[in-house]
């Protein structure tokens, strides 16, 4: 089938090409061609889908049948793509978790049951939720909204896994929360989720899908130990209270990623994956995931910026140097 990425030059993009390609699909890609090109055997469509003339100029009488969007930041994207592509037979859209009105810190129980963002606020969250009602409108019973939680796996810039691995590698002290070494953590693969959202478009499947690893597939903890064994580090733990870290002005998600304040991760990793499991998204065991993020780490040299204006993640060495000699 013709298959269009909104998307396509990097990290879950590119890895929804690779597997539409695994699977024999006419690929095309719709990007601003700023951030590299895809691999040979696509098209590379470019515009700014801000701009509503941009998509129809690009695809140029070649229509998609159907589409996997993974770059929507915007209401007006949103509704150009809806402008164009409502006769595709199958729409799989990349939302998020935060799409949801009440996270975090949720729970999040069954899709259907809890509400999502209503405002006219330009925040990421209240924008995915306009996207999802904008496009659904126009392609209604073929349309898949994956509200995605944490994605990590080879070629991410956003590099929060990344981040942890690097500084285990290099051992010493690792500062790390001690309240939070037990909250619980769930992520998806990003090539299970790339190959998902393709079968997904294939078959036509529409609703909602909180689209992320099973409750209770890990701690905080048992990520960091993973990191150590597949660096082979010498890393030691230092824990060290939440309220010392606030204190020193670490901030959590941030500094310390994937750390969230005790009073809020005890509810925000509690996500309900019923329908993801039984529409069959996979779950490969997280040590390979982790595996594979640090062979990918290997062969770059310099990671590019994150996507969409994000702030580098990390602890700083000055400020992890004042809490160690703190604590």
């Amino acid at each position: 089938m013709r298959l269009l990425v909104l998307g396509g030059t990097h990290f879950l993009g590119r890895h929804v090409v690779a597997a539409a390609l695994d699977r024999g699909h006419d690929v095309a890609t719709f990007t601003r061609g700023v951030s590299g090109e895809p691999p040979a055997g696509v098209r590379a469509l470019h515009g700014d889908r801000d701009d509503p003339a941009a998509l129809p100029a690009a695809l140029h009488g070649w229509m998609p049948e159907i589409v996997v969007d993974t770059s929507c930041q915007t209401r007006v994207a949103a509704r150009n793509a809806a402008a164009v592509l409502s006769g595709v037979r199958g729409y799989a859209f990349v939302s998020s978790l935060n799409a949801y009105a009440n996270w975090p810190p949720g729970p999040i129980g069954p899709e259907d049951g809890e509400p999502t963002w209503e405002t006219d606020e330009d925040e990421y969250g209240p924008v995915k939720a306009y996207a999802e009602r904008e496009i659904r409108a126009v392609v209604p019973g073929r349309f898949l909204t994956a509200r995605a939680g944490l994605i990590v796996g080879p070629d991410d810039r956003v590099d929060r896994l990344g981040w942890w691995l690097r500084r285990v590698a290099r051992g010493g002290r690792v500062v790390v929360p001690a309240e939070g070494w037990d909250q619980p953590i769930a992520a998806v693969d990003v090539r299970d989720l790339a190959g998902w959202l393709v079968a997904m478009a294939e078959q036509g499947v529409s609703g909602a899908v909180n689209a992320t690893g099973p409750t209770g597939m890990t701690t905080l903890g048992g990520l960091l130990d993973l990191c150590r064994e597949v660096t082979g580090g010498d890393a030691e733990w230092a824990p060290v209270p939440e309220a010392d870290l606030l204190a020193a002005g670490v901030e959590p998600w941030l500094h310390l990623p994937l750390w969230l304040p005790a009073e809020v991760a005890r509810t925000a990793w509690d996500v309900d994956t019923t329908r993801a499991r039984e529409l069959g998204l996979p779950s490969r065991p997280l040590g390979r995931t982790v595996a594979d993020t640090w062979a990918w780490l290997q062969g770059v040299d310099e990671l590019p910026p994150p996507p969409h204006g994000l702030s580098r993640p990390g602890l700083p060495a000055d400020l992890e140097a004042a809490v160690l000699t703190r604590g």
